[in-house]
């Protein structure tokens, strides 16, 4: 049986920060498991920008902020030992883990103490209970996230977006940006789901209606989803007789909210919090059973990956004192006082409406900076030298005047690359900076018909002004 101080299961952003700063803290005993055959979890397939203002101090995509995760672990932490392609099975109260891969089989493991990251997942359509049939073309936003941006595959032509969450906004930007007519993000609730600046960035930038109060109530299709039903919801989410209407479409992505990954930790038996979906855990992110810690979104969802970051440094280091015998906390303590969350950022409530966002005669334009996802509700007062009011920082003025000006948007999209063995595979990819919003179709075009050869590596300038943010 191997024997380590600590075992880290996840490696994703709260895995390799969990580790990292485990081994920071004097524990050089880590073992840091991966189901995956790399690391990097859900960040490897989301290409987009928004990642790494806290915690790197500048915007990154998601396999970039992988890559930079990745890089620190290993010149910071040399030696974590890590084994990919590995899936646990069962993990107990006394730190035993089951795992097994191709190359060692079934095994057993024993640790000192244990730290979860294993993420989250989506709920799909069977928690949402839709009524119709079960044709292909129904599918969680996340799974066609992986289609397009990590095997290349168009999963539908004539496509709308079942809630409003920040996966299924991105995806119905990308979906546009690959050439298919996204109809309409249709939410139940009153207010989005998703942040504000992706709202702006992910559905008005590309003319997609948001429809609140509404959500779907039958799918039609054999082989194939045909259309949908969409039905207006009362305040209870119940769906109003007489409201029906029928939509035509040939893919439905489902975009109603993540679930910490949490079968393990209940197999552990670990107290779950009804509230949040995951372990019950103290301030120093021990779970109830003495030396399990938990971090990231196996714990409770968070909206960004720099919180993720922050939360899982913390577990990396509380687990470290741990073994070393320097904290006291027990398992009663995350119980008996449980830890208190941030809440999410911020979303306004905001009604879909025919009004322009400039109001009329005065002289006054209304709009979302989407420099960060604080995402501040900016008021330009249009004169000779307009006047920017509602911003929390100096960059949302600037933001404010280009967007009235000569807006600016970064594309970000994947390229084919033929592989060393003559396969094509994809990587992702991005704006050298910033280019007019008018000019995102013909880049992306010209990214689309071009194949590059490999290597390619984090950084490398692929086309004239377009850089890799992966590998390949």
């Amino acid at each position: 049986m191997r024997s380590y101080d600590i075992v880290v299961i996840g490696g994703g952003p709260a895995g390799l920060a969990a580790a990292k700063s485990a081994y920071e803290n004097g524990c050089t005993s880590i073992l840091l498991i991966e189901r995956d055959t790399k690391l990097g979890g859900i960040l490897n397939q989301c290409i987009h920008n928004g990642f790494g203002l806290a915690h790197f101090g500048e915007e990154l995509t998601g396999p970039e902020y992988a890559f930079r995760a990745m890089e620190e672990l290993k010149h910071d932490a040399p030696g974590v030992e890590i084994l990919l392609d590995t899936f646990v099975m069962e993990i107990t109260p006394d730190k035993t883990i089951y795992a097994m891969n191709k190359q060692d089989g079934y095994f057993e493991i024993q640790a000192k103490a244990i730290i979860l990251a294993m993420g989250c997942r989506e709920k799909a359509r069977g928690a949402l209970a839709i009524p119709g049939t079960r044709p292909a073309g129904v599918m969680t936003a996340g799974l066609a996230q992986h289609y397009v941006n990590m095997d290349g595959y168009m999963v539908g032509r004539k496509v709308v977006i079942l809630g409003s969450g920040d996966i299924g906004l991105i995806m119905a930007r990308r979906m546009v940006l690959e050439g298919a007519d996204v109809l309409a993000c249709i939410e139940i609730a009153p207010q989005p789901g998703g942040l504000a600046r992706n709202i702006t960035q992910c559905l008005e930038d590309y003319g997609i209606p948001l429809y609140l109060r509404q959500t779907v109530t039958a799918i039609h299709g054999k082989d194939r989803l045909c259309g949908i039903t969409v039905s207006e919801v009362d305040d209870k989410y119940t769906p109003i007789p007489g409201t029906e209407r029928e939509i035509e479409c040939d893919t439905l992505l489902l975009s109603c909210g993540l679930i910490p990954e949490n079968e393990l930790s209940r197999k552990a038996g670990l107290a779950i919090d009804p509230k949040t979906g995951g372990p019950f855990a103290s301030e120093s992110l021990e779970t109830s059973v003495s030396g399990i810690f938990a971090c990231g979104n196996v714990l409770h969802v968070h909206d960004l990956a720099d919180n993720v970051t922050k939360e899982s440094i913390a577990a990396g280091k509380a687990a470290a004192m741990y073994v070393s015998g320097q904290t006291e906390t027990t398992s009663a303590d995350a119980l008996s006082n449980p830890k208190v969350f941030p809440g999410k950022v911020a979303k306004p409530v905001t009604e879909q409406t025919e009004e322009s966002d400039v109001d009329a005669g005065k002289g006054v334009r209304r709009m979302t900076c989407i420099i960060c996802p604080r995402g501040c509700q900016l008021t330009v007062t249009l004169e000779d030298e307009p006047k920017v009011s509602g911003n929390s920082c100096p960059r949302g003025e600037e933001y404010a005047i280009a967007e009235i000006t000569h807006p600016m948007r970064t594309l970000t999209t994947t390229i084919r690359v033929k592989l060393e063995d003559g396969s094509i595979g994809r990587v992702s990819v991005k704006s050298k900076g910033e280019i007019p919003k008018e000019e995102i179709f013909t880049l992306a075009k010209k990214i689309h018909h071009t194949i590059i050869e490999a290597p390619v590596r984090v950084g490398d300038e692929v086309l004239s002004g377009v850089v890799a943010t992966s590998g390949s």
